[in-house]
């Protein structure tokens, strides 16, 4: 993987209630990643930056809701997320860095 593609494919990690259960329970992290990012960029990037092994990652399309406003009817962006598992014994702390 070219070293630019590393940096632009995680947006950054996906934090919300359902996010928080499935790291506790599964030993999984979600991310939030560039729209066409591939599983295999996915695993290679979160192994270069956080220093871990990757054992599984899926991902998902969420597409974004449609708001009524003031003027009209607005929409919310598409958001594509990772769920990366991985292997036994090892996490990543977005606080140490």
């Amino acid at each position: 993987m070219i070293g630019e593609r590393i940096y632009k494919v995680l947006l950054g990690p996906h934090i919300s209630e359902k996010a928080t259960i499935v790291a506790e329970g599964n030993g999984q992290y979600v991310f939030r990643v560039v729209g066409d990012a591939t599983k295999t960029e996915i695993k290679q990037a979160i192994e270069a930056l956080f220093e871990v092994k990757v054992d599984t990652v899926r991902t998902l399309n969420q597409k974004g809701k449609t708001k009524r406003t003031a003027r009209g009817l607005g929409k919310r962006n598409d958001v594509k997320k990772a769920y990366v598992r991985l292997t036994e014994g090892q996490e990543i702390d977005f606080l140490a860095e």
